[in-house]
């Protein structure tokens, strides 16, 4: 079977069809991995900052002694 882009790449049409949406597919799997790795790292901070929130207002208790437990 012949290739069904045969008229675009015989008169020089610099791109087909297909191959458009090949380079815009790896182009957004680049973007989806980036955007996974940044999740994680916002993930983590978050986490980090939750942690450090927690032994702070713990520190906090243990100095005033200002909450009571309801």
């Amino acid at each position: 079977m012949s290739d069904p882009n045969w008229f675009q790449k015989k008169w020089g049409t610099p791109e087909v069809p297909t191959d458009i949406l090949f380079r815009k597919i790896e182009e957004l799997e680049q973007r989806i991995l980036k955007l996974e790795d940044e999740n994680i790292s916002t993930t983590n901070e978050l986490y980090r900052l939750q942690n450090s929130l927690d032994a702070r207002i713990d520190i906090l208790v243990e100095k005033c002694g200002c909450i009571n437990d309801v």
